[in-house]
């Protein structure tokens, strides 16, 4: 797995008006806490960020370096304001990297299905899954291959557990995708019903009286 180095400083200034001139000066404010790590409230640099997450991925292993320290870290919680597109803080947990963590990992299906280039309609009943590794064994997202799934099959969580270097906490017959068969429309001849009975529309009127 990727890793990247950030500058992390320290904030001895903790009140929100000083957390707001972070924010317009380029940074943010984060905490940094783990097991044998007392919180500690720091300063990251917002494009920095911006740009090793996109590198390693949301589940990536961060280096926070500053203050004669070097950790290694995960995102763990991350705010931001969809208004204006900017982190408001952010939660860093120190990690063993001997030591099992569990996380959720985004689901991406690829390939085309056989099942939908024939008429079926795909659906995803699972986004992500929470799976339990190493933290230098945790993948950026999970690929699920949905190339010869066909009309009225699925594909569970017993299906991609195969050669993984992780454990997914979830049950083997959870459904991951699956393909419907093709929606039929209702067909409705002239002079019937849905019912398929013969109505007796403009036939009143033809009759004569004898």
């Amino acid at each position: 797995m990727a890793t990247m180095t950030l500058k992390m400083e320290e904030r001895t200034n903790l009140k929100h008006s000083e957390n707001r001139i972070l924010r317009q000066n380029g940074s943010f404010p984060a905490v940094v806490y783990g097991k044998k790590k007392e919180s500690k409230p720091v300063a990251i640099n917002s494009v920095d960020f911006r740009k090793a997450i996109k590198e390693v991925g949301r589940n990536g292993i961060l280096t926070l370096s500053g203050n004669g320290e070097n950790l290694q870290v995960m995102l763990h919680d991350l705010q931001t304001d969809p208004l204006k597109s900017e982190i408001i803080h952010a939660d860093f947990y120190v990690v063993d990297m001997l030591s099992e963590v569990s996380v959720e990992v985004v689901l991406h299906l690829v390939g085309e299905s056989i099942g939908v280039k024939s008429g079926g309609v795909l659906q995803q009943a699972a986004h992500q899954l929470s799976i339990t590794a190493l933290p230098g064994d945790i993948p950026s997202v999970i690929e699920v291959d949905i190339t010869n799934l066909n009309v009225n099959e699925n594909i569970q969580v017993s299906d991609i557990k195969a050669n993984a270097k992780y454990e997914i906490n979830h049950d083997d017959d959870q459904v991951i995708a699956s393909v419907l068969p093709p929606k039929q429309e209702d067909t409705v001849e002239a002079g019937e019903t849905q019912s398929g009975q013969v109505t007796n529309e403009g036939t009143a009127g033809d009759k004569k009286e004898k």
